[in-house]
């Protein structure tokens, strides 16, 4: 039927008189139905006109000379389902009609009633309207789910629902392959439990527990154990709701994260050789300082060592001599293992680890390996503590190591100033209601209080519309160096929940600060 203009009906009348067929005509016009009525005696006519398609309804007399009703509603109903069928017959029984409307016919009308024809038509138009809206919706429904399926599959991300009552979970496509399962075998808690990995089944029947019990939202990440062997990391979120049966029930997302946790431990390690790559760097560019400060108590020890030999030999021994020379030899020996063991604690290669210790004692320890480097740069490095400073959680060889690069930077900064002019100042204070700098800590820490270091310098100050780049890596003014040590350095601080920053002083030089998140207890 034509959805412009007036609305025309188009039929396909299988029938073998036409004034039948002008009869229907007729009747349909007197209540306002315009109708194109092809009319079709034979079965090849009737199939050919079909296939030519574009009907909105078939007629169908009962019986014909070389054809039936019956087999024409057939023919419709497994090609053409559709196109709603009338049988329009003046010898139809009662009993041939219910069997035909049983075997898929609209409706049927007597030709000595054809006045019906008309409400007849209008409710398989409307009927059929209403399939085909069925229809399409189911389309549009089976096209969403396979273009889900399909999305779920490229990004890897599944769902779920699990009706508490009951016990039965429904996965999607994606969850069964994320899972490894076959999609016929029905998924339990049971299995779930198997497949997750042993060391993370009793945080995961933890959850469960907890979830059930108070109808809570969850957020989870977890191992799973594959068949083979192999580890796939999940996330799986839920959120609880109203179940159909007046429980309730969790519905959500279930990820494969794999390749993400891989590529996190990936730019951990690279993070963590880096950072050692680095400590490396700075520990060349102090090699000779460092070298004069363990050969400096190295030459006492063996100065003293001869004199004690001296003082022991003859006939007369100087034994009170004797005994301060060897005090002696025990104090450098004992300043020159210091210094070596401050070297392999501050460039060993370890993962980050966590300690409550005191920073100045730390930036102490720093400041006394870079003793002879600022002797030889004629430095005057002073430094001004707050003693009265909780202790501090975090890394401290990774601290350290961060004081170190930015006393190392600043004495370079400061190589080409006159010597009297060669200052630099360490600095330790608490500070309160700063801004949160991102801490990362959780929420152990003090948001209002924290540690603030400052290196002050009286170089050259920063160069104009370097601080943009000043932490990113690879950048360098230096003539040497790989220009890591900031970047490096941030991403230590960031990770403990601090901020590094630089400031240019009034009058010349800078200052670098990093501040720590102070910890409750």
């Amino acid at each position: 039927m034509e959805k412009s203009g007036k609305p025309t009906l188009r039929v396909l009348y299988l029938e073998d008189d036409p004034g039948d067929a002008e009869l229907v005509h007729e009747t349909l016009a007197a209540d306002g139905i315009e109708s194109e009525i092809i009319r079709v005696e034979t079965e090849a006519d009737f199939i050919v006109a079909l296939k030519r398609g574009g009907f909105d309804l078939v007629l169908a007399d009962y019986t014909l000379p070389s054809f039936d009703g019956l087999s024409a509603l057939d023919i419709v109903q497994k090609n053409w389902p559709e196109v709603p069928l009338i049988f329009v017959s003046g010898t139809l029984g009662e009993e041939l009609a219910i069997e035909a409307l049983k075997r898929g016919a609209t409706d049927y009308v007597f030709k000595t009633r054809l006045s019906r024809i008309v409400p007849s038509v209008q409710r398989a138009l409307r009927e059929s309207e209403e399939r085909n809206d069925l229809i399409r919706a189911q389309e549009a429904l089976r096209k969403s789910e396979a273009y889900l399926a399909e999305a779920q599959r490229i990004s890897h991300i599944g769902s779920f629902g699990w009706d508490v009552a009951s016990g039965r979970i429904y996965w999607s496509q994606e969850t069964y392959r994320i899972f490894e399962l076959d999609p016929a075998s029905e998924p339990t808690l049971e299995l779930v439990l198997d497949r997750t990995h042993p060391e993370d089944r009793a945080m995961v029947q933890q959850l469960i527990d907890r979830v059930v019990n108070e109808r809570a939202d969850f957020d989870l990440e977890h191992r799973l154990l594959t068949p083979n062997g192999s580890v796939k990391y999940v996330r799986v979120a839920g959120r609880p709701s109203q179940g159909e049966s007046g429980g309730f029930e969790f519905m959500g997302p279930v990820s494969d994260i794999t390749e993400r946790k891989l590529g996190e431990a990936a730019l951990q390690k690279a993070q963590a050789e880096l950072a050692h790559v680095t400590r490396v760097t700075t520990l060349g560019e102090l090699t000779a300082s460092i070298a004069h400060e363990i050969n400096q108590p190295l030459t006492a020890i063996v100065g003293n060592a001869s004199a004690g030999l001296r003082w022991l030999s003859g006939d007369s021994p100087n034994l009170d001599e004797a005994r301060e020379a060897i005090g002696r030899i025990v104090r450098d020996g004992n300043r020159a293992s210091d210094v070596i063991s401050r070297m392999r604690a501050l460039f060993k290669k370890a993962p980050m680890t966590r300690e409550h210790f005191d920073i100045n004692e730390a930036i102490d320890e720093v400041v006394a390996l870079t003793h002879a480097e600022a002797q030889r740069s004629r430095v005057l490095v002073r430094t001004r503590l707050n003693r009265n400073l909780p202790p501090i959680l975090g890394d401290r060889v990774q601290l350290q190591q961060v004081v170190l690069n930015l006393l190392v930077n600043a004495m370079e900064a400061m190589s080409g100033m006159e010597e009297g002019r060669r200052q630099l100042l360490v600095s330790t204070n608490k500070i309160t209601d700063k801004k949160d700098p991102a801490s990362a800590t959780g929420s152990s820490a003090d948001k209002s209080s924290y540690v603030s270091v400052e290196v002050r310098d009286s170089g050259p100050g920063l160069l104009s519309g370097s601080l943009a780049q000043l932490f990113t890596a690879f950048y360098t003014t230096k003539p040497h160096g790989l220009g890591m040590g900031l970047a490096v350095s941030r991403s230590i601080i960031e990770a403990h929940g601090g901020r590094l920053e630089a400031f240019p002083n009034d009058g010349g030089g800078a200052t670098f600060q990093f501040t720590l998140p102070l910890v409750r207890g």
